[in-house]
């Protein structure tokens, strides 16, 4: 008795369980908007061709600086298993030089870097609104400054280039309209003309990693 009673709450539990399953909602689609907001750790070059074009020293390049990735994307089209996804990308990137060498000796100047990029992005996602992965791209133009302690602002650090940005990344949503959010980019950057005699900055490749919160 003990154990046909014992079958027939197990055969009930499975059938209960299975029909919860069934009545279950599918996962929601991936949203229409998601507003990305991250912080960042953008790799500013440290190579003698930018050194030369700016008159600096190598060692007084700064390296790893902090930055904030802002983006806006809107979900467009759903083919099979992509989610076709337009929009815009706004990068911001600053390093300073700590004024020491790898030796702990004092170079001559104190180097600031800044970089600014503005890009319409094509993504491709896939998964669900509960989390997805995506890789994305676009073309726009970047600016880039390089610039010692005192100095001022020369026509190569305010010129406008054309730059590449590609990527990928994920969103994994935590609550049910906030996300965390981690992307790796890339942002190729053409080289600029010669400037009263000088080279001009050399083709540049910034790999900036964030990580952040995503908003739908």
């Amino acid at each position: 008795m003990r154990r046909a009673f014992a079958l027939r709450m197990t055969i009930a539990i499975v059938l209960l369980a299975g029909a919860r399953a069934e009545a279950q909602d599918p996962p929601p689609p991936i949203p229409r908007v998601v507003v990305d907001l991250r912080g960042s750790f953008p790799k500013f070059p440290s190579n003698s061709e930018l050194a030369d074009s700016r008159g600096l020293d190598l060692v007084e390049l700064p390296g790893v600086g902090l930055g904030i990735d802002a983006g806006v994307h809107l979900s467009v089209l759903k083919w099979k298993a992509i989610t076709f996804g337009l929009g815009g990308l706004v990068t911001v990137g600053r390093a300073r030089s700590s004024g020491l060498n790898v030796e702990n000796q004092p170079i001559r100047r104190v180097v600031t870097e800044r970089f600014t990029s503005l890009t319409p992005q094509l993504s491709f996602n896939f998964g669900t609104g509960d989390g997805w992965s995506y890789i994305s791209g676009g073309i726009g133009r970047s600016t880039w400054s390089v610039v010692p302690e005192g100095g001022l602002l020369q026509p190569v650090d305010e010129e406008a280039l054309r730059t590449i940005n590609y990527g990928g990344g994920a969103r994994w949503f935590i609550k049910r309209h906030v996300a965390f959010t981690f992307d790796v980019r890339f942002h190729d950057r053409d080289p600029g003309p010669p400037h009263e005699g000088g080279p001009g900055s050399p083709r540049t490749r910034f790999i900036i990693i964030g990580a952040g919160m995503s908003v739908k």
